[in-house]
């Protein structure tokens, strides 16, 4: 009997990170329960001349030791993370070679600048010396898609592939195309995302929206629901998934199913000045009715955690609105890597599903407690044990992009 579109299951069954508090999904989860913070004064270049100068950098990553040389001259640093969380993610997932047909695999990733680092120094080089000292491979490394094609070809993964472009909303927005070719019969999809731009050229771009923080103390840069939040602080890094067709992952015998893609939706905000509300509510609200659950079925939300006193106030609202006061569980382990851009929300569903697993939601770090305006129940302090079956998680990009996923355990 052949199985309906909705009765078809995309699970996650192997999950890659690379993050400012850990390399490896296992380290940086460790460090997320523990409060250890990967946030610091920038040393990837100098930041004295700009007014932000906190981010979130992936410590002790030596490209060497996870990329062949042979795709070093043509990767961005952020190429490379992928990479390496692509390699973990499938190692994770005990899927080896011949396993599973090559066109019924594909890779789905989001991306928010690209290889903006590598087109720094390519545009450097045709500054300083002239066109015929331009890299080649500056022609695709700086591409949005760079990541989708480099774990693609490394993996010989040749089913379905594509690249989201939503900002901090394009890790959910990814994995949600990624279970749409699930459900359209493909066995595995590689999604999420990571990103950085921890570069001059990818720095500017950023100050410029306003809503960096400006604060130089680390422990006080980032405060999201905070009375003293003063924006955000951005990071490098994020998160591949493995997305399995359920019975194809039970099939092959796959070792462990963190959980199940079990809700998603988009939306966009309307245009400023029409008078209607903001599309996250919405976003939230279809991410429950695909998943076919209510708001009282759910354990846990991870929050896009802006940082920023406006946006934190318009989330509050929507989770005080659909939960009620201090109704479920509020957390923003982002507190501890920055805002990571196409690898951020990505990061938060491979979080959410390591909460899941474990019975445990980690803590929203520097924060004491939400502002007395924020009635909703913010996790801080420490890792809170608790019965979790369900975690909502919530992001938003800028330029007014929403995007929600319900994800529930095995």
């Amino acid at each position: 009997m052949t199985a309906t579109p909705t009765a078809v299951r995309a699970v996650v069954t192997g999950l890659g990170v690379t993050a400012p508090n850990g390399l490896g999904t296992e380290e940086y989860w460790a460090a997320t329960l523990a409060g250890k913070s990967g946030l610091g004064r920038l040393t990837r270049f100098d930041p004295a001349q700009y007014p932000a100068k906190v981010a979130g950098e992936v410590p002790g990553f030596t490209a060497e030791e996870h990329v062949p040389s042979r795709l070093l001259p043509q990767t961005d640093h952020m190429t490379r993370l992928a990479l390496t969380a692509a390699d973990q993610a499938l190692r994770d997932a005990d899927l080896r070679p011949g396993q599973l047909d090559e066109y019924g695999m594909g890779v789905v990733t989001a991306a928010s600048g690209g290889g903006v680092e590598f087109g720094q120094r390519e545009l450097q080089a045709l500054w300083d010396k002239g066109k015929e000292y331009v890299s080649a491979y500056q022609s695709f490394a700086w591409f949005y898609a760079v990541n989708t094609g480099q774990i693609s070809i490394r993996h010989e993964l040749r089913g379905p592939s594509g690249v989201l472009v939503t900002e901090q909303a394009g890790g959910l927005d990814a994995l949600g195309h990624a279970r749409r070719h699930i459900r359209k019969g493909t066995p595995m999809v590689v999604s999420g995302g990571v990103d950085g731009a921890l570069c001059p050229w990818g720095w500017v771009p950023q100050i410029a929206t306003g809503l960096l923080s400006t604060a130089d103390d680390p422990t006080r840069a980032y405060l999201p629901f905070a009375a003293d939040a003063g924006g955000y602080v951005p990071g490098e890094g994020g998160a591949i998934l493995v997305v399995e067709d359920e019975r194809s992952a039970r099939g092959r015998g796959a070792r462990q199913v963190y959980g199940e893609l079990a809700g998603y939706a988009a939306t966009l905000d309307p245009r400023p000045g029409s008078g209607r509300p903001p599309g996250l509510r919405r976003a939230a609200e279809l991410a429950l009715a695909d998943a076919r659950l209510a708001a009282s079925d759910v354990d846990v939300v991870f929050a896009d955690a802006a940082g920023v006193p406006e946006l934190d106030r318009v989330e509050a609202e929507v989770l005080t609105d659909l939960f009620g006061p201090e109704g479920v569980p509020v957390t923003a382990p982002k507190t501890m890597t920055g805002r990571l851009f196409g690898g951020g929300a990505a990061l938060d569903a491979a979080t959410a599903l390591l909460a899941l697993r474990d019975g445990v939601v980690p803590p929203t770090a520097h924060v004491t407690a939400p502002a007395e305006a924020h009635r909703i129940d913010l996790v801080t302090g420490g890792p809170r044990e608790a019965r979790l079956r369900t975690a909502l998680v919530l992001a938003r990009g800028y330029g007014g992009f929403n995007a929600a996923m319900v994800l529930t355990a095995p």
